[in-house]
């Protein structure tokens, strides 16, 4: 599979990485999945400490036992739970994030964290204390590199000057088009690498997406969004829709890796032979941006 440099730094991830969060809490079932696409050439694994309370953490360091070394383990962190209260709050504070690493290293049993990420951000955080924190784990060795997960473009702005971060994760798709405005040529200016998840847009671009049609995804109605799914099948040639999708959003050059979600074996292996097939022509990308809304920020911009 080809590999991608992330951002400036050493880390050269798979194109198509594996977003963790989908793959449940059996834990003997997960693990399966994680080997098989370890053995596809998959090299980059994205998780968090909230998804599943912990669990999928553990699930991946179980997973990655005796193979660390082939793996590039991506977690996050700012979402604290506090004892008796339901749900998460917002912690980007300097003492949180130096003190939940180590709960994401025992779990993910290593001494490491390739790319350790902001779950979020507000232009409210302390975001010099936040910075700092990120980088005193580098110059202690505890994680490699920093980044952050964000859909908010005044927040990626101001990370991206102020901070060494080397990738922003961020949604996008075909039907998500919002980081094309702003973000992916800053990015790309900034010699930042985009880490893209819900390329598939939770199932709508996929084969079985018409049984996925929400009401309205991003103001797209259902009515749109079914115009656009059926126009996408009549160019989608031998692949399957979640395969076009996959490519597409590799077809922007900051664009490092994407990192669908797999809860089965089928959905997996769909989503990395997505490796094998060429990158859509310009004519190709063109076609599917005629197809879809060149959607927007309308808020944190």
């Amino acid at each position: 599979m080809k590999r991608n440099r992330l951002g400036q730094s050493e880390l050269y991830v798979s194109e198509i990485g594996l977003g963790c969060m989908s793959l449940g809490t059996d834990k003997a079932k997960a693990v399966s999945l994680v080997h098989e696409a370890l053995e596809k050439g998959v090299n980059f694994l994205d998780t968090a400490d909230l998804y599943d309370n912990g669990l999928n953490e553990e699930i991946v360091g179980e997973a990655v036992r005796g193979r660390r070394a082939d793996v590039i383990l991506a977690t996050k962190v700012g979402n604290r739970r506090i004892p008796g209260q339901d749900g998460w709050v917002w912690d980007p504070s300097k003492a949180y994030i130096k003190e939940s690493v180590k709960g994401s290293l025992k779990r993910l049993q290593t001494d490491y964290i390739d790319l350790y990420q902001l779950h979020g951000g507000t232009l409210d955080d302390p975001i010099d204390e936040t910075i700092e924190a990120f980088e005193e784990l580098k110059q202690e060795g505890v994680i490699r590199y920093y980044g952050i997960s964000s859909i908010r473009p005044n927040v990626i702005r101001e990370y991206a000057k102020r901070s060494g971060i080397v990738s922003v994760m961020s949604q996008y798709s075909i039907v998500d088009r919002r980081p094309e405005e702003t973000v992916l040529p800053l990015l790309a200016a900034s010699g930042i690498s985009l880490i893209a998840r819900g390329p598939v847009a939770k199932g709508i671009l996929t084969d079985n997406g018409v049984a996925k049609m929400p009401q309205d995804y991003l103001g797209t109605s259902r009515e749109q969004l079914t115009d656009i799914y059926n126009r996408l099948n009549e160019l989608r040639g031998e692949r399957s829709l979640s395969q076009l999708a996959i490519r597409y959003a590799l077809a922007d050059p900051a664009v490092a890796v994407t990192i669908p979600g797999a809860s089965s074996l089928s959905q997996l292996l769909r989503n990395i032979e997505a490796a094998d097939l060429p990158a859509l022509t310009q004519e190709e990308v063109e076609a599917i941006r005629a197809i879809s809304a060149a959607n927007r920020y309308e808020q944190h911009r």
